[in-house]
């Protein structure tokens, strides 16, 4: 296969998007041959249609149909219903702190790839190293599902199980970092769910991604802040101690807005001394800084290196900016420069870019995208070198996940401890 033109799975749900009619039962029966796109709208109703699904996608190809159905019916995980009419209490507007991914973390949120069955080993992945050490709330949209999804991660037995929480909360796609609540701490200690416009897709329907924050935030019982931008959470790291670090496309996203009037509305929100805005990636739909940047620790960034025609110019920008900045307390960073892969086109649409910055931060693991390339021994060692001495460095394969544009940090959503 090419290393640049390649034809992978596409993590989008392209079945939903608008079309003639002529051409929908076409569609429809082309996408039923690589995609369960048929269970978007018909999903299994009983525990031996859901088996089927899960054998028939070799999602589960060690268990037989009714030892599998038993399975379904037996789960013991936690399964809560959201109730999507309560509404959440708002906060009463002051500004609220980001704490930093390197502070306590309760829980991480996953929308679950139901409709990708190649994506269900990295979302395994993913909870299982999360259930270590913290609770791995899994979103999904019926009971059913979530059974399905717990009886997979008890077939990998991989997983603290204890710390497998599923909620009945539909979403429309697995991008939970970017639709999901930013949580903030308020001045009386409290959690507040920051919540901003998501509607980056428009060409396909996403009102459950966009109402997914307040029906969550309800669910908790945590005060509610509308953020009245369009903003997503992988276009913001904070250091939880003053200092916010995204890229220029908040204000691709936001053109009615100066950096002045930018940063002045930001205050109003989020307690912060300093704005650190770089520049966006070229050829990259998202924009978002965590596809080149990523917080280690306060004083310690990790950056894509300038390694390709493609993106020396922006990545030497980023290396440049970062070399005369501080923080907001007036330290110097220590810069580690990551290896970045070359682009590549998928289906000769799509440019994928991967980044090994992607990467979340729990509870002193680190959870960092890899690719099986060669660039991922390098990667791993330089976290492994650069992070704090008591920090685990967990690999997840991501190679599935990237077709969609993002990897292990766009598909979760810490909340973090409150004591």
């Amino acid at each position: 296969m090419s290393k640049f033109l390649r034809f992978e799975t596409i993590i989008y749900p392209l079945w939903r998007r608008e079309m003639p009619p002529a051409i929908r039962p076409f569609v429809d029966t082309l996408f039923n041959h690589v995609a369960p796109a048929y269970a978007d709208k018909n999903p299994p109703q009983s525990p031996q249609e859901m088996a089927r699904f899960l054998v028939d996608w070799e999602i589960i190809t060690d268990s037989d149909l009714q030892s599998l159905s038993n399975a379904l019916e037996a789960v013991t995980v936690t399964i809560t219903d959201v109730d999507r009419d309560t509404q959440p209490r708002m906060h009463n507007g002051s500004p609220v702190r980001l704490p930093a991914q390197w502070e306590q973390t309760e829980r991480v949120l996953i929308s679950w790839g139901r409709m990708y069955p190649k994506m269900w080993k990295m979302h395994a992945q993913m909870a299982e190293a999360v259930s270590q050490v913290a609770v791995a709330e899994i979103l999904a949209p019926t009971d059913l599902w979530a059974r399905a999804i717990a009886v997979y991660l008890q077939a990998r037995g991989r997983a603290n199980m204890d710390n497998i929480h599923c909620l009945v909360l539909r979403t429309d796609d697995i991008w939970i970092r970017d639709y999901g609540p930013i949580i903030g701490i308020a001045d009386d200690g409290g959690r507040v769910a920051v919540n901003p416009i998501y509607d980056v897709l428009p060409q396909y329907p996403q009102a459950d991604d966009n109402g997914m924050g307040a029906r969550w935030a309800a669910h908790h019982d945590i005060a509610l802040q509308p953020l009245n931008l369009h903003a997503e959470g992988g276009n913001v790291w904070s250091d939880g101690d003053g200092t916010l670090i995204m890229s220029s496309q908040i204000f691709y996203s936001n053109r009615y807005y100066t950096r002045d009037t930018m940063l002045d509305y930001l205050h109003q929100i989020f307690h912060f001394e300093k704005a650190i805005i770089t520049p966006r990636l070229t050829l990259e739909e998202t924009g978002h800084v965590d596809l080149l940047v990523k917080l280690g620790t306060a004083d310690t960034v990790f950056l894509s290196k300038a390694q390709s025609f493609s993106t020396e110019e922006v990545l030497r920008k980023v290396k440049r900016l970062f070399e005369r900045e501080t923080n907001a307390k007036g330290d110097a960073y220590n810069i580690v420069e990551l290896p970045t892969p070359p682009l590549y086109a998928n289906w000769l649409t799509y440019s994928i870019r991967r980044g090994y910055t992607n990467a979340l931060t729990v509870n002193k693991q680190v959870l960092v995208p890899v690719f099986g390339i060669a660039q991922d021994d390098i990667a791993l060692r330089l976290y492994d070198e650069h992070m704090p001495d008591d920090y685990t460095i967990i690999p997840i394969d991501s190679t599935v996940g990237i077709n969609g544009g993002g990897a292990v940090h766009c598909m979760t959503k810490e909340v973090p401890f409150v004591g």
